[in-house]
């Protein structure tokens, strides 16, 4: 794929993008959490990037939102849908889902939307998702301890570039080798040179070590699941409640996960574990033993009564003999035994196996002396015996972990990777059934709506009326103050927005044709300027000409001057687009005198207030066709004439009916 030929992406957001890994399929699924692994750039960014994408794969150069309020209207309809989201990737996910005039993109998207409607929202997976996020890089993994040892330089550069997690050694002859098993724990030969060689320490021939960095550098398999191992095992926690098919076997993921420790380490090896306190805890066992020797000793030599003749003393004296030849003779027995005490408390301190103990034993020597000191020697010995053993132990233990981890690596990103779209499928399903939606049907002309409820009105669902209407052609739509013109506006808005995002629109049933445009005016605040006003006519003047299939929906535009004037524009641009292939409705208080001024037959339907009860209207929220609506003024006189029968407003209310 040319990355540079994606909208909006220049060479250096390709040069990002090339380090991706399988950036095709990111960029085709729209998968924003991996295109936001790409250097310097952000999810908000890689949403962008995969519409662009997804706009080429499907050709579409369409910009369906053509006005402000069009556009606002789908980012409230956006949050709606992220507001339903658990995870943030989803919530950048449900971003590709643009508004189209592409077939190809509509039928696309509402394969995937008719999917998600099968899916049932559950309390239980929405807390699993919640643990759920993209799978990160591992931190740089450096090891220390083992090494690469080559003497040729091709496979000097090879084995940098395959493993640099090693540091690699170049060495000519047997000396070199074994200078370097005594620095490091691990020396592993790349060349079969080497065959045969012996040297003390661990060293290993390995010609194929580089194709099997599992092996050779466990770590780097570890690492990975460290940094991803509470998303992972949330992933599983979600298949294992949605009954999700796994890609493969849970148990044996969700075991080995559990054997790994927060920072890559085996867990719940208890030689290791026991290794690693005997290495921590030496010296100050060491020094324990010491005190219980010298403790026992100073307690036998208090308990006894020493004679000492005198041709013995000087016989000592002459031999320059001191306390030690004294504990020799005269208390060997007690000595023996507070040595021996020694050496049982430092075997059973670090829980020594026999091979150990015997090294310890001789950390305590049988020549009597006092204070009873330990040989620091030896101890050097059992501490390197000890450490030499912990490291070929969680060496053993990270590579059987690796072994078993190597081969999950990438259904591990699969189980992630389907449990956020689940996230997303979700949050379609969830607004779904929360707004009563539907698929709508595109093979009408126009547009129909059966028992549509807006999902912008802040009142609950319930307490929403529902809206039947149908426009084909251009319509005035009337109706008396807060009686529902606005939100029947942006009710079709929202239904045709929805619709060409391929997703479910709130109603019971929706036929209407793909728009190439939609046209959204709000209402304007205040009589317009002369320069404010020009700019306006000259913008209806070109939407008034040319454009097929576009959808119109204009409020109050009389607001912009004068009614007289108002009302004679209006019908002006009327006319222009009944000569087009245009659905329009423009709501208005003026519907009878733009209808009077219009050249040609103008539809009016009404939203009509049925009456006033306590001060309040009583509306029928759908629009009545081929009806003008009466206004609140006229409810109010129509309802004094009833009540007070003055001629007064008998009189008024016949120039209503006039």
């Amino acid at each position: 794929m040319e990355f540079e030929s994606i909208p909006g992406v220049g060479a250096k957001t390709a040069s990002a993008l090339a380090e991706v890994e399988d950036a095709e399929r990111a960029l085709r699924e729209g998968d924003v959490a991996a295109l936001a692994g790409a250097p310097g750039i952000s999810e908000g960014r890689a949403a962008r990037i995969a519409r662009g994408a997804i706009r080429r794969e499907h050709d579409d150069s369409s910009r369906l939102l053509r006005t402000d309020r069009a556009r606002e209207i789908h980012r409230e309809l956006l949050a709606l849908l992220q507001d339903r989201a658990v995870t943030s990737y989803a919530k950048r996910r449900l971003e590709t889902f643009y508004p189209s005039a592409a077939r190809s993109r509509i039928e696309e998207v509402r394969g995937f939307a008719e999917r998600a409607l099968e899916r049932e929202p559950d309390p239980e997976v929405r807390e699993a998702l919640a643990g759920v996020e993209p799978l990160e890089a591992p931190r740089e993994v450096r090891v220390r301890e083992r090494c690469l040892v080559t003497s040729d330089a091709e496979t000097l550069a090879a084995a940098r570039e395959a493993i640099p997690e090693l540091p690699v050694e170049v060495v000519e002859d047997a000396r070199g080798l074994a200078d370097l098993a005594r620095g490091y724990s691990t020396v592993i030969a790349l060349d079969e040179a080497f065959t045969g060689v012996e040297v003390e320490g661990d060293v290993r021939v390995r010609p194929d070590a580089l194709s099997d960095p599992a092996e050779v550098v466990p770590e780097r398999t570890l690492s990975f699941f460290a940094a991803n191992r509470a998303s992972i095992r949330a992933a599983i926690a979600v298949h294992r409640a949605a009954g999700l098919d796994p890609p493969c076997d849970l148990a044996a993921l969700d075991d080995a996960l559990s054997r790994l420790g927060p920072d890559g380490e085996v867990k719940d090896d208890a030689e290791l574990e026991r290794l690693t306190r005997a290495v921590d805890d030496l010296d100050a066992s060491v020094h324990t033993a010491e005190s219980v020797a010298n403790d026992s000793l100073k307690n036998s030599i208090e308990k006894r009564d020493v004679t000492i003749e005198g041709t013995d003393l000087l016989s000592l004296a002459e031999r320059g003999a001191g306390i030690d030849s004294l504990l020799s003779r005269e208390l060997a027995d007690e000595y023996a035994a507070a040595v021996e005490a020694a050496r049982e408390h430092l075997i059973d301190a670090l829980a020594l196996d026999s091979g150990e103990s015997e090294i310890a034993r001789d950390a305590f020597p049988e020549e009597p002396t006092f204070p009873v000191e330990h040989d620091e020697s030896v101890v050097g010995r059992l501490r390197e015996e000890l450490v030499a053993a912990k490291e070929r132990r969680a060496m053993r233990g990270k590579r059987e972990l690796a072994a078993d981890l190597a081969d999950l690596r990438e259904p591990a990103e699969a189980l992630v990777r389907a449990a956020l779209d689940l996230d997303v499928e979700l949050a379609l399903s969830r607004f779904s059934r929360e707004f009563d939606c539907t698929m709508p049907d595109f093979s009408g002309v126009g547009i129909e709506i059966e028992g549509g409820r807006s999902p912008l009105l802040s009142e609950p669902l319930e307490a929403i009326e529902p809206v039947d209407y149908s426009v084909s052609g251009v319509t005035l739509l009337s109706g008396v103050n807060s009686g529902g013109k606005t939100s029947t506006l942006d009710l079709v808005c929202a239904v045709v927005i929805l619709a060409q995002m391929g997703l479910p629109v709130p109603a019971d049933r929706v036929r209407l044709e793909r728009f190439s445009e939609v046209h959204y005016h709000a209402k304007t605040q205040g009589t317009l300027d002369a320069g404010a006003f020009e700019g306006t006519v000259k913008e209806f003047a070109g939407l008034a000409s040319g454009g097929e299939g576009r959808l119109v929906l204009v409020d109050e535009l009389e607001s912009i001057t004068e009614p007289g004037a108002s009302a004679k524009i209006i019908a002006g641009i009327l006319e222009a687009l009944c000569e087009t292939d245009t659905t329009a409705i423009f709501v208005s208080h003026l519907a009878r005198e733009i209808r009077t001024a219009a050249d040609c037959e103008i539809r009016v339907d009404g939203i009509e207030a049925v009456g006033l009860v306590d001060g309040d209207l009583v509306v029928n929220r759908s629009p009545v066709r081929d009806h003008l609506a009466r206004s609140t003024p006229e409810l109010i006189v129509e309802k004094l004439a009833r009540e007070e029968g003055t001629a007064i407003y008998d009189r008024l209310l016949g120039k209503f009916e006039s």
